[in-house]
């Protein structure tokens, strides 16, 4: 059990980092004290550390099974890791709640943000959520289940933060988009425009979905898909 107590450690030590620190009293100290770009550099070696020391503690974790996912669920699972690599993939091209896309806050949501204003935050929670479903153990709970319960408190927590930052940007752009997938779109306040999104996320996306399927159990030791 001492590793477990290890891997809660590395747990709390990631959330510290990631929803202590990037916001709130200690963050704005930080900020003063190294600037935007120093806080960004310190901020990042931080989170490196943080994922190092998480996964070092999640490898050497005992592996308790708490359940068994069936071939039909790991189908399922890895059907949903298409959103998610094409939620990451649009992130990265266009993101206003990125770190440094928060000057496109003020404009007008396009590609992707009129789907969901956290593109990439959604693409990690997925993530999280299939492999805590698809693996069923315990110290896969407390790992993947880690960046699961950190990206979903990171989106109203940076909706927060661009609030402090341009009260007027975040009013227009939490007006027009949502959090959760598609809801702006089923209230009316925004359409699904698709030549906005084009061809280069999804295709990447769809690529990067495909690749990491087949080389699954090269790449992580355990493959992606049971046979039935």
């Amino acid at each position: 059990m001492k590793a477990f107590f290890h891997l809660l450690l590395a747990a709390a030590f990631w959330f510290a980092t990631h929803n202590g620190l990037a916001s709130g009293l200690m963050r704005a100290r930080l900020v003063a004290g190294l600037g935007a770009n120093g806080f960004r550099i310190f901020y990042s070696i931080l989170s490196v550390v943080a994922l190092v020391l998480l996964a070092r503690a999640s490898g050497a974790a005992e592996t308790l099974p708490l359940w068994a996912a069936p071939s039909w669920l790991r189908l399922i699972l890895a059907l949903i890791m298409l959103p998610a690599f094409l939620f990451f993939a649009g992130g990265l091209l266009r993101n206003p709640t990125a770190v440094g896309g928060e000057g496109l806050a003020g404009q007008q949501a396009r590609g992707i943000q009129r789907i969901t204003r956290h593109p990439m935050l959604w693409s990690f929670a997925l993530w999280a959520l299939v492999h805590v479903l698809g693996n069923g153990d315990l110290a896969s709970v407390i790992f993947f289940g880690t960046f699961a319960i950190s990206a979903f408190i990171g989106m109203p927590s940076i909706d927060r933060k661009l609030a402090a930052r341009d009260p007027a940007a975040a009013a227009k752009l939490c007006a027009e988009t949502s959090i959760l997938p598609f809801g702006a779109i089923l209230a009316g306040r925004n359409r699904l425009v698709l030549a906005e999104i084009g061809w280069l996320a999804p295709a990447l996306g769809l690529i990067g979905w495909a690749v990491t399927l087949h080389f699954h159990a090269r790449f992580f030791g355990v493959p992606a898909l049971l046979p039935f």
